[in-house]
């Protein structure tokens, strides 16, 4: 019994940190999608290509809520593919408060935040470029649909189109709110304006032609009824419908993870990642993928313990966003891209690991 108690408490602990964050993140959404006029979508085109390098200075701060924040900005569409993945790659967690507690040398804090800022920024602007490069490519273009989408490619909505429109308009934070039943329209005004938010209009964004009378085919009359000009109060509805839903999904997740930690012990853990030091590179990237922040703390532990290497703590915690994984995996709709992007981030972690390991470090 003290051991269910002790695994609850852990979970909420883990899990109430995030809850101001998500909410902040939703209600920025919906005032966003809300917003009439045109000037929203143009705050949101400002941050542009500089996006990456903005994500990846804002990850190096402590908190797991800034790649959770970054998850649900991504699934709405808000931010591109590379400043996710450079808020990712550089969100510190519990690495950062490790090293300073246990007082180690200032310029070695340095060296560990700024190579993890570099990797995640390099590497966010390479994402979109890469984003950019396939969009104008119509083969290499198809062939990621494919994979991506599977047997159901010719109903999906266009991935690579999606990714390369992200942080241009608010579109899909309206589909977001669709998918999630948050109530944003049940009450207020009728949508009078959406196309002066939204810009130019996309039908084909979402995979379906326009309809006569502004209604995409397949009968989604919610576009036509989601409004703009909500009160106050509808919004923070919203917002906190959003916030709820994640957070019960993150606690659920939280507590089977601390659970499975808890009686395998963090021991184990440890033994795992005691291998040579080129195998402990790839084991460090892999327990980076853990959606917990216990991940953070055994890789940073073991490196101050001299058990990991330079190169093995930066593969582990490069990859670890922490409970970023679980908000990307409730709010982005795509189980096969969140896939591929868990994917990328441990190839990401393991080649740096192995690059410095190479240098010496």
């Amino acid at each position: 019994m003290d051991l269910f108690w002790h695994v609850i408490e852990h979970s909420v602990e883990d899990t109430l940190p995030l809850v101001p964050f998500l909410f902040l993140t939703y209600l920025a959404l919906e005032l966003l999608e809300h917003a009439a006029g045109t000037r929203a979508g143009a705050l949101v085109r400002s941050a542009g290509a500089a996006g990456p390098v903005v994500g990846a200075l804002l990850g190096i701060v402590p908190q797991c809520g800034f790649s959770a924040m970054g998850a649900t900005l991504y699934a709405g569409r808000v931010i591109t593919l590379g400043t996710l993945i450079a808020v990712f790659l550089s969100t510190s967690d519990e690495m950062l408060p490790l090293l300073v507690a246990e007082q180690v040398d200032a310029g070695l804090v340095a060296t560990v935040l700024l190579t993890k800022a570099a990797v995640a920024a390099v590497v966010g602007l390479a994402a979109d470029a890469c984003v950019r490069a396939l969009r104008n490519n119509p083969r290499a273009h198809a062939l990621v649909r494919r994979g991506v989408h599977g047997a159901a490619v010719s109903a999906a909505p266009d991935l690579i189109d999606e990714l390369a429109e992200a942080g241009e308009g608010t579109a899909h934070i309206h589909r977001l709110c669709e998918r999630d039943h948050c109530g944003c329209d049940d009450d207020g005004e009728p949508d009078v304006g959406r196309a002066a938010v939204e810009g130019p209009a996309h039908p084909e964004a979402d995979g379906r032609a326009a309809a006569p009378g502004g209604q995409a085919a397949g009968g989604h009359a919610h576009r036509n009824r989601h409004h703009h000009h909500a009160g106050p109060l509808a919004i923070v509805r919203s917002a906190l419908s959003h916030t709820v839903q994640v957070t019960l999904f993150i606690f659920l997740v939280t507590l089977a993870l601390v659970a499975v930690l808890e009686g395998a012990g963090e021991e184990a853990l440890a033994g795992f990642l005691a291998g040579n030091e080129t195998l402990a590179v790839f084991a460090s990237a892999l327990v980076g993928l853990i959606p917990n922040c216990a991940a953070s703390v055994v890789v940073t532990q073991l490196y101050l313990e001299g058990v990991l290497s330079f190169s093995a703590m930066i593969a582990g915690t490069l990859v670890g966003a922490g409970t970023g994984f679980l908000v990307l995996f409730r709010t982005n709709r795509s189980l096969r891209e969140n896939l591929v992007i868990l994917a990328l981030l441990y190839l990401v972690g393991a080649v740096a690991g192995l690059a410095l390991m190479a240098l010496g470090l």
